[in-house]
């Protein structure tokens, strides 16, 4: 004996209804402005990718791509804010060196970094510069090195947040060369580079974007890069290696991530339109002039990166022992 059950048609009606949302929003997606933080202020090496990136990714997709600046504790409280955001696609984050440092940086996160933020793409790599301000003699990194070692703690040297790029960068620096600078940290590397060229504090590893402009300018002396080859926009600045600083090599990067849990879709179709993007010849040169190399790549390429790249700043911490704040 066969036993038919007869659904009232509303009421399958109202079952489809209910599964259709889900299917139609990755879709549809995006449907509304999207909004992309920066975990650090206006004017910055960040900033300036994320407006770039942004603006392209805006016209691809249709929709406003609206950077929001939320900057403060070396980029901990942009990334936690993304880390606790709706897991829709309509919050993403510029993500950041910061991302796999801070945890190895910071005794206490409100954010685990590998499990709460979702990788999207690789998007630049970015090399730092070291930029001193002219009122010093030193013509190179040699003279800078014997002046540090002459007088422990005199000269200061400014960051865009504990444990951050710029300081990493700088920690590096003083232990592999034996010597010891103030370190001074900002919330972010705009306000730092401002307080250089001020002639507040003497030097910083500053990020290409914003560092290159300046020693071109004739405003602050650019004396090496930390990456392992010249930068096309100075090709005459040496790398710190060349310098004489033997087997440095130290470069962060930017990319694009979201809140743990965005839905695979939306992850893989933001990844192919950033692809796109930077596959672009127009894109190729903004990144070029602003001294950054693009990488670009897949969405489980990127999260092997931000893994290896996690493990290595727990290294870092321990062979320099840079304590935790």
């Amino acid at each position: 004996m066969k036993t038919i059950f007869h659904l009232p048609i509303a009421l399958v009606i109202a079952g489809i209804a209910c599964m259709a949302p889900t299917a139609n929003a990755q879709d549809a997606y995006p449907s509304k402005p999207i909004k992309l933080v920066v975990a650090y202020p206006p004017g910055g090496s960040n900033d300036m990718v994320a407006r770039i990136v942004g603006q392209k990714l805006s016209e691809n997709l249709g929709q406003p791509v609206v950077v929001d600046n939320r900057p403060g504790a070396s980029g901990n409280i942009g990334i936690d804010y993304v880390a606790k955001a709706p897991n829709d696609g309509y919050t993403l984050l510029l993500a950041h060196a910061g991302l796999t440092s801070s945890k190895h940086i910071y005794a206490k996160l409100p954010y685990d970094p590998l499990k709460d933020i979702a990788p999207i793409i690789h998007i630049a790599d970015q090399p730092n510069v070291l930029i001193v301000h002219p009122k010093w003699s030193f013509k190179n990194v040699a003279e800078l090195v014997a002046y540090a070692k002459a007088n422990p703690g005199k000269l200061t040297v400014g960051n865009s947040g504990v444990g951050g790029p710029q300081d990493i960068s700088a920690q590096m620096f003083m232990r592999m060369t034996g010597t010891d600078m103030l370190s001074i940290a900002y919330k972010g590397g705009a306000p730092a580079q401002a307080d250089l060229l001020a002639g507040h504090i003497d030097l910083m590893f500053e990020t290409s974007p914003t560092a290159v402009p300046v020693a071109k300018s004739g405003k602050l002396r650019a004396l090496a890069v930390t990456g392992d080859k010249r930068l096309s926009t100075l090709p005459d600045v040496p790398t710190l290696a060349e310098a004489g600083v033997a087997n440095y090599k130290y470069v962060a990067w930017v990319g694009l991530a979201a809140p743990a849990g965005t839905p695979p879709a939306i992850v893989t179709k933001l990844n192919q339109e950033v692809q796109k993007i930077l596959n672009t010849s127009d894109m190729k040169k903004q990144i070029a002039d602003i001294s950054l190399g693009i990488t670009g790549g897949s969405v489980s390429g990127f999260s092997s990166f931000v893994r290896q790249d996690y493990d290595f700043y727990a290294k870092i911490v321990k062979d320099y022992n840079i304590t935790p704040q």
